[in-house]
Formats: structure tokens, C-alpha cells, sequence
């Protein structure tokens, strides 16, 4: 993921906020506030043969505390035309592959309940719950629940 990529990956952003399960977020942030949040050597994007980007991933550090250098959080979105193509599970094996090149051990993820494809997605990739946060924060004035799921690296 590059900024050539900004464009198209803020529109999949954007797309995912509206649908209403994806995140807290309620707009987009504007490309360096998405990129300085985000570690360059650990995001993707998937490319249709055309060049559209049909999904992207990326991770962010969950703390500066030196104990937690090989843990992050990650985000994935696909655009909703490539969903159920296999897109959101060919990121997260991308983005498993160079953390766990990194020397990175967990990788963890918050998710809506309802988000049933995004559960299920995780599941089949390695992740599993390890708690659910209740009430932990409002939508549009309704009290959300998020699944804590995380994945541990078996090879470092």
C-alpha cells in the first residue's frame, strides 16, 4: 500500500463506516492521518488485473511499551463488488506472513458482533475470540459490544 493507493483505499474505508459493522469510526481520515497511523511494512493491497484495489489491511503498533513490540492490531476492508472472492482472506495471510517475518507474535483485532463474514473470515485465518467488551462504546447513539479476537503466531 502506497499513497498511488490512498484514493481507492480510503473509498473501501469509507464504504465499510457506512455499512455500519466495520467501526466506531464515522468518516474516513484523510490520507496522513491513515498512513502516520499505520506501519508501512505491514500493509497490502489487493489489485484486480485492471489495477482496481479491491481490499486493503494494515496494522498499527498497540503500544510504544517495548514488551509489546511484536504485538499489533490490524484492520481489513474489502470493497463491497470483490466480497466472497477470497480477497479479505489472501490480505490477511499477506499481512501474517510479514508479521510473523517481523518477528511479530499476536496479532489482534476488535469486531462488531453482528459483523457475522468478518467473524468468520478471522476464524478460518487463526484468530479466535478471547472476549467480548461490552457496551465498550456508542454508535450513532446506540451502545456497541466488540469481540476481542487475536491471533498467535505458531512459529515465533
Amino acid at each position: 500500500m502506497t499513497a498511488a493507493h490512498a484514493e481507492a483505499v480510503l473509498a473501501i474505508y469509507q464504504a465499510g463506516i457506512d455499512e455500519g459493522n466495520a467501526t466506531f469510526e464515522t468518516t474516513a481520515p484523510a490520507w496522513p492521518v491513515f498512513d502516520a497511523a499505520r506501519l508501512p511494512e505491514h500493509r497490502w493491497v489487493a489489485v484486480d488485473h485492471d489495477g482496481t484495489v479491491l481490499g486493503w489491511v494494515a496494522v498499527s503498533a498497540v503500544s510504544s511499551r517495548c514488551v509489546y513490540a511484536g504485538v499489533v492490531e490490524h484492520s481489513v476492508y474489502v470493497h463491497p463488488d470483490a466480497q466472497g472472492r477470497g480477497v479479505g482472506r489472501m490480505l490477511l495471510d499477506a499481512v501474517i506472513t510479514s508479521t510473523e517475518a517481523a518477528g511479530i507474535w499476536t496479532i489482534q483485532s476488535g469486531i462488531f458482533p453482528e459483523n457475522h463474514a468478518s467473524l468468520a473470515l478471522h476464524r478460518r485465518a487463526g484468530f479466535r475470540v478471547i472476549g467480548t467488551r461490552e457496551r465498550v462504546g456508542r454508535q450513532h447513539g446506540v451502545w456497541r459490544d466488540v469481540m476481542l479476537l487475536e491471533r498467535r503466531s505458531s512459529v515465533i
